[in-house]
């Protein structure tokens, strides 16, 4: 390992991190309300509804991330819609992972005693409003910890930008790996990086489940 070159590759590194916190956060915020979406969907009394969207969630959740990232760049042009390698990675990864949060909140909804829903609504409340008012706090505070999860998951992913020449963190280890050969050096840097950035998610992660299990 190279000492004396960290100094050089570190900015262009950290440039690179930019990138990949960028399409982290971008992806998330689109990610979660269509997750929302999916649940209020798959949720649907009515099978036109429930049944389209149960299908979206499975074969999306069954794809690998590469191969939509790859679809959306790639073939997505041959019907008439090009994107940027950028626009391309941020609604790939958001639309991938919008599946996973769309499970993880349906899972927090249905944890919920039922009886407590039919006790809000023999109280005179309306269906959304027991759904806003009792159900959906407590469903919130289950599905915390693995939405908090579901971040460090999506940092670690963007880094499949890279496969479609998102120049974020991974991409420019490989730029600068292929330009000096000093592979070790490089992706060391690289994986310290996606550590400083991964280990304070996943402390946060650790002490939302903690707190949960101590409020169960």
């Amino acid at each position: 390992m190279d000492w004396s070159s960290i100094g050089t590759y570190v900015p262009f590194l950290l440039k690179g991190a930019e990138t990949t916190i960028f399409i982290t956060l971008i992806s998330l915020v689109i990610s979660t309300p269509l997750g929302l979406l999916w649940v209020a969907g798959k949720m649907s009394p009515w099978k036109f509804i429930s049944w389209p969207v149960s299908v979206i969630i499975n074969i999306t959740r069954g794809l690998p991330m590469i191969v939509v990232l790859f679809y959306i760049y790639f073939v997505f042009p041959d019907i008439g819609i090009t994107l940027t390698s950028l626009q391309a990675s941020v609604i790939g990864i958001a639309f991938c992972f919008s599946t996973y949060i769309a499970e993880i909140f349906r899972s927090g909804i249905e944890s919920i005693d039922r009886g407590q829903f039919e006790a809000a609504r023999s109280m005179g409340m309306s269906f959304s409003k027991a759904m806003r008012r009792v159900v959906l706090p407590q469903a919130f505070h289950v599905a915390l910890p693995p939405y908090s999860n579901t971040l460090v998951m999506m940092l670690k992913d963007s880094a499949l930008a890279s496969t479609i020449a998102v120049t974020e963190m991974t991409r420019q280890g490989q730029l600068i790996a292929a330009s000096t050969f000093d592979n070790t050096t490089v992706y060391t840097l690289v994986a310290i990086l996606y550590l400083v950035l991964c280990l304070p998610l996943m402390a946060l992660t650790k002490r939302l489940e903690t707190r949960r299990l101590r409020g169960a």
